[in-house]
């Protein structure tokens, strides 16, 4: 027979490898994004369609694409907030932009993280907090777009569907 320490040492190697490379243990996203235009053009569009999404309005049919509150803005960092409309959860997100090759292309780290502090899963919404900003300002079409994250970096990313969430 074995001791019923082994048996909980082994529940917890298995458990904790498990948890640890499925993804965030909080409901979160983080997304790198790469375009072929300056980072003044990705600025204004991301501060643009965060504004234009403030109010209710695109919640109607029953999507997430309203309800963003801008914190501040700068040229190399955006912070914002976004409300759901049902339930009213908060999540915090952020943009940072770097310029390379001499200020004629734009790297974006993103995050979106829920402030909801028991929050594990979340059916994609934070991934979609990020990506419906970039295909509402037009930013999903930019010359050299590039998108890398995976469900690692994104709780649920690929169960997403970001025209509901």
């Amino acid at each position: 027979m074995y001791p019923v320490g082994w048996f909980l040492a082994v529940f917890l190697a298995v458990g904790t490898s498990q948890l640890c490379c499925a993804g965030p243990l909080h409901a979160q996203c983080k997304v790198e994004w790469y375009f072929e235009i300056p980072c003044q053009v990705v600025y204004e569009s991301l501060v643009s369609q965060i504004k234009m999404w403030g109010t209710m309005a695109g919640c109607t049919m029953g999507g997430q694409r309203c309800l963003y509150k801008l914190q501040s803005a700068s040229a190399h960092f955006i912070a914002a907030k976004h409300t759901t409309p049902f339930k009213r959860y908060v999540d915090d997100i952020n943009f940072r932009l770097v310029s390379y090759y001499f200020f004629s292309c734009c790297h974006i780290s993103a995050m979106s993280i829920s402030e909801t502090w028991y929050a594990i899963k979340d059916h994609g919404t934070n991934y979609c907090n990020l990506y419906n900003l970039m295909e509402g300002s037009g930013l999903t079409e930019a010359r050299g777009y590039k998108e890398v994250t995976s469900d690692f970096l994104c709780t649920q990313r690929s169960s997403a569907n970001c025209t509901i969430y």
